[in-house]
């Protein structure tokens, strides 16, 4: 299931028929970040099929959408739960519901709350919502809290990856890998507002070009290869693989911030992964090649 919480209606200390109604997506972090902010609210959260994806994301996807809402109130018989005809939405989810269709359909009122789940509390006391509250931040703390999870669910490729490194390579390769993979899911959120350029695939591969920098100088000077072409050929490895891999894994975070299209986000895709993914093979070959001469003892 991965960051995935299973799409339903769930019930929130001991709430009643007229307790409120908040809709998230199935997204682990924003099930998690909604339920700790109504703490002491007693209430219901009907969770709705967003494949995992948080909410802005969703909403430009369609999947945090005026469909799935509709069919996930059926489902769940929440006509039947609750004697009101009110869902509080996050406003972040507001592009993919269409709040007119919602109430004709199933006669619920759409009431889009705050931007972050932090201000709940304060505007369930009058249901109204200050200029504060529907700014959009994004500050370190917010890309920050990414991370973890990021990290967590990067770990196992990133273990195997840097073993077939270090064989391949020894420990200054599999150095290399795992920096560029941490560059793209740690430094990259981190960074993100010095980054130079407004893609995040060239702001990935700008980070990675500098966590490159001392590898290439360990490869260039590394007493233990005799022969100058093959620190040559490490440095190029090094140069073509690691922005490649920072790049992808930049790429990646587009979905977890509330300032990118759905459309910059496909152009991005068509653009940029046809040339990371040519950067990688190259290095692959090059790779194999410096393998298969140390093999062959032709160094």
């Amino acid at each position: 299931m991965g960051h995935r919480v299973e799409p339903g209606l769930y019930s929130l200390g001991e709430p009643d028929n007229g307790s409120p109604v908040f809709v998230t997506a199935n997204y682990t972090l924003s099930f998690d970040a909604l339920r700790s902010s109504l703490s002491g609210i007693s209430c219901y959260i009907l969770v709705i099929d967003t494949r995992g994806i948080n909410v802005w994301c969703a909403a430009g996807k369609g999947t945090f959408g005026t469909e799935e809402l509709i069919r996930r109130i059926g489902v769940t018989g929440l006509a039947g739960v609750v004697s009101h005809r009110k869902l509080i939405l996050p406003q972040l989810g507001a592009p993919g519901v269409a709040a007119f269709e919602v109430r004709k359909r199933s006669g619920f009122q759409v009431e889009y709350g705050p931007v972050r789940a932090a201000d709940i509390p304060e505007y369930m006391k009058g249901h109204k919502a200050t200029k504060e509250m529907r700014n959009v931040r994004f500050s370190l703390a917010d890309r920050l809290v990414l991370v973890p999870v990021e990290v967590n669910h990067l770990l196992l490729p990133m273990i195997i990856a840097a073993i077939a490194a270090y064989l391949a390579g020894g420990i200054t390769f599999a150095g290399a890998l795992v920096s560029a993979m941490l560059a793209g899911v740690v430094l990259f959120p981190a960074l993100l507002p010095w980054l130079p350029t407004k893609d995040f695939s060239t702001k990935g591969l700008i980070l990675g070009l500098l966590v490159w920098i001392p590898f290439g100088w360990l490869a260039l000077n590394d007493a233990s290869i005799l022969q100058l072409w093959q620190r040559g050929a490490y440095v190029l490895v090094y140069l073509l693989a690691m922005p490649a891999i920072t790049s992808y894994l930049a790429l990646n975070f587009t979905g977890s911030t509330p300032f990118t299209s759905r459309t910059g986000v496909k152009r991005e895709i068509s653009t940029y992964i046809p040339v990371m993914a040519g950067m990688v093979t190259i290095s692959v070959i090059i790779v194999v090649i410096l393998v298969f001469v140390k093999l062959m003892g032709w160094s």
